[in-house]
This record gives C-alpha cells, sequence and structure tokens, in this order.
C-alpha cells in the first residue's frame, strides 16, 4: 500500500487556508477592488491562514478544546 503525498492533517490545513484566500479574494473583487488587489488579498489571507489553522487543528487534536493547561497532569 502506498502511502500519501500530504497527511490528512495538513491536506486539511491548505484546503482550509485556499478556501479562506479564494473567499477573501473573490470579496476583495466583487467590493470593486480590482482583480490585481484580490489576487494579493487572497494570497495574503492564505499565508496567515495556514499557521492560524495548523495550531487551531493541533489544539483540538490534543483533545483540549480551550487550549488550557490541566492542573492534574
Amino acid at each position: 500500500m502506498e502511502r500519501p503525498l500530504l497527511p490528512l492533517r495538513s491536506a486539511l490545513v491548505f484546503l482550509m487556508a485556499v478556501i479562506s484566500g479564494m473567499t477573501a479574494g473573490c470579496l476583495c473583487w466583487i467590493a470593486g477592488e480590482g482583480v490585481a488587489r484580490g489576487v494579493l488579498a487572497g494570497l495574503a489571507v492564505v499565508g496567515l491562514s495556514v499557521p492560524f489553522f495548523d495550531r487551531l487543528i493541533a489544539r483540538e487534536a490534543a483533545g483540549d478544546p480551550c487550549g488550557e493547561v490541566d492542573e492534574h497532569g
């Protein structure tokens, strides 16, 4: 059996970042800023979304939805 190219968690982080970037770029374009500014806004959102979603999924994967440290362990 072959291994996947990307782990499921990484693929999910990149997918969510791309969807966020496309949404931001489309909203910027619809607002009348033009295609070039929409593309730049979308790329900026993708760049900022990757670390955000990476930390968000890592926190929930650890079993602690609030990100707080338990006193007992």
